[in-house]
């Protein structure tokens, strides 16, 4: 602690700092959990805020909302009250890569949260800029406010987004702010190299936004929401709206010729910029020199609300001057005639090295220290609010003295973030896919209820409404794929159905599930040959047609999932002297020395440790086994 003089003004059990995504699902998570909380923000007009993409959901984004809900988190409820369109994404695919996406009214998230937050018990929600931590024995016991107020608290999470040390760029001119041209958090990243955290310097951007009247419609494609809508709570009902419709258009050779003209004039590539950016979602000028062959990038034209004429350009931010920006923007179909709301910008910001965080979120230097979201190193509301959740849970249960929380690879994509994130750690901002996770089949958005919920129960996190309608939903899919198949047809009747699908003939007896793992044959088809079907739900259909028609692929990932499971069940003595450990390679002695992994599957995942590294760490511990007979 650096300042001494302070009035303590108030004691909490935990204390979230920025009131983000990923601080919002913190604070929640600890207050439902029973503890006295406190929720800072600089601007409490920062609450959820969506200062980049008004959206929620998307390739393995979904997922990971679905997860939250499941464990009794905020934003699948809040997008289901405010969402403005909404769209399954990849349903041409397998569902293992469905991902639920919807287009929010930004200001009508915000407010949602924010009120659902006022009114939680055990919390308060209060403006004020953190500028440093008060320490005590190498614990974090609270914060101190630049107004000179303290919080005492017996742990605290830090959820600083894009604040902590942001810097602007507009062209060649650049300034300190946060995003959304709020105040930035300059002091508590001072303070927080003092105490050696490893900070490092990440960037990212957002688009410009233009007015709706300045935009001609005709001359883009328009794109609609699904017909019917798909909720990402499994506690919201039917969700029936009218929903507002989104734009498709394309850069060309015009547009990338100015671009190219003016790369001098980028603070990309004019050097002022030193933080590194997100790979899957480079600036326009990003995308112009690296993929110099393609004639043209698609933009869709996304409503920010329905309050308000401003349109988010997606797939074009930009460092670019203002001049610049007006004159390229204007080439595309449709925005010949843009007038700007707000330009586009890149921001600079200070973030965490994830690899100095323990597999709970909890800091491996300062205790009762929990870290979350942006801060550590990852990009997007969705991976923000899955470890802010986390982050809350984990400070709980350290102040609680329980086991903490963690899921692994095989349970949730939550975790397969989260160990890539503290394990495997991140050179640019992470962000989750489909392709991250190896048990991807098992891990679907639609049955993440029945992985996650009564793990949430039993923290406490969800009510016994939602776990007995978890249970409930679970039992009914679990009858039906039983009668389904007992359920025997003789050749003739199925073959009515069949011959009418186009699917060839069966010679013999049948049931109903076989019938059902053809490609051609949905749930629905059956009720042609089948008379006694009880009544279910869209979402308990889709769980059962999946369990059936991917029966054979899942039973295969459930057997490597066992493996898996074998691995992290070899754990390792976290006082562990890898340098006293013969054969291990000196890479090998430093990166497991660092991290100190809690199993020998974790080990096997830190980059620089090889095969040959486990097998030395396999025959260390059996020896360490024998010993001990």
């Amino acid at each position: 602690m650096n300042d001494t003089n302070y009035f303590l003004l108030d004691e909490y059990d935990v204390a979230v700092v920025g009131a983000g995504h990923a601080g919002c699902e913190a604070a929640l998570a600890s207050a439902r959990m029973g503890k006295k909380t406190l929720m800072l923000s600089i601007n409490l007009e920062s609450v959820a805020m969506m200062a980049c993409n008004p959206s929620i959901g998307g390739t393995g984004k979904g997922h990971l909302v679905r997860e939250i809900d499941a464990l009794g988190g905020e934003m699948g409820i809040n997008i289901d009250k405010t969402f403005i369109q909404s769209k399954m994404l990849n349903t041409a695919k397998g569902p293992a890569v469905h991902s639920l996406r919807a287009q929010a009214d930004k200001n009508a998230y915000h407010i949602e949260m924010k009120k659902t937050i006022e009114r939680q018990e055990l919390l308060d929600l209060k403006q004020g800029e953190v500028v440093d931590l008060i320490l005590e024995g190498g614990k974090a016991c609270g914060v101190i406010l630049k107004t000179g107020a303290a919080y005492r608290a017996k742990a605290v999470v830090l959820a600083t987004g894009t604040f902590l040390r942001g810097r602007i760029f507009i062209g060649d001119r650049f300034f300190d702010s946060g995003p959304n041209g709020l105040a930035p958090s300059l002091e508590l990243a001072e303070n927080l190299r003092k105490y050696g955290l490893p900070l490092r310097r990440f960037k990212t951007g957002t688009p410009a936004r233009a007015l709706k009247s300045s935009l001609d419609f005709s001359k883009m494609a328009e794109q609609r929401g699904d017909a019917v809508t798909v909720p990402f709570s499994f506690m919201s009902g039917k969700l029936e709206k009218e929903q507002v419709p989104c734009w498709l258009t394309y850069t060309n050779k015009k547009t990338h010729d100015i671009i190219r003209a003016n790369f001098s004039r980028s603070a990309l590539f004019g050097g002022q910029i030193e933080g590194v950016g997100v790979r899957y979602c480079p600036s326009i000028e990003d995308k112009v020199s690296r993929f110099a062959d393609k004639e043209r990038h698609q933009l869709f034209i996304e409503p920010e609300g329905l309050y308000t004429d401003e349109m988010y350009i997606q797939g074009m931010s930009s460092s670019m001057p203002e001049d610049v920006q007006q004159e390229f923007y204007r080439t595309i179909p449709g925005l010949e005639n843009l007038k700007i709301a707000r330009p586009a910008y890149a921001i600079e910001y200070d973030c965490i090295d994830p690899l100095d965080l323990k597999a709970n979120l909890e800091n491996r230097q300062i205790d009762n220290l929990f870290c979350a979201g942006q801060f550590n190193g990852s990009s997007g509301y969705e991976e923000a609010a899955a470890q802010g959740l986390v982050a809350g849970v984990n400070a709980v249960l350290k102040i609680d003295g329980k086991e903490p929380f963690i899921l692994d690879r095989s349970e949730a994509y939550i975790g397969v973030l989260i160990d890539d994130l503290v394990t495997k750690g991140t050179n640019e901002p992470y962000r989750i896919m489909t392709s991250r996770a190896e048990y991807r089949l098992v891990l679907r958005q639609d049955n993440a209820d029945v992985r996650l919920t009564e793990k949430a129960y039993v923290l406490g996190l969800a009510t016994k409404e939602r776990y007995e309608r978890c249970l409930s939903d679970k039992l009914e899919v679990e009858n039906e794929r039983k009668r389904l198949e007992e359920t025997v047809l003789l050749p003739g009747v199925a073959n009515v159905l069949l011959e009418k699908k186009g699917s060839s003939p069966v010679l013999n007896k049948t049931v109903l599930s076989e019938l059902m793992k053809r490609p051609e044959i949905t749930y629905a088809d059956l009720a042609e040959v089948d008379g006694a079907r009880p009544p279910l739900s869209k979402h308990a259909i889709t769980k059962l047609e999946v369990q059936i028609k991917y029966q054979g692929y899942i039973s295969k990932q459930l057997q490597q999932i066992e493996k898996f499971k074998k691995m992290e069940g070899r754990k390792l003595d976290p006082e562990l002297d890898y340098d006293g450990v013969q054969g291990l390679r000196i890479e090998a002695r430093q990166k497991l020395g660092r991290l100190k992994p809690a199993s020998l599957g974790q080990a096997s995942r830190i980059s620089g440790v090889s095969p040959a590294d486990i097998s030395v760490l396999l025959i260390h511990l059996e020896k360490k086994r024998r010993e001990n007979l």
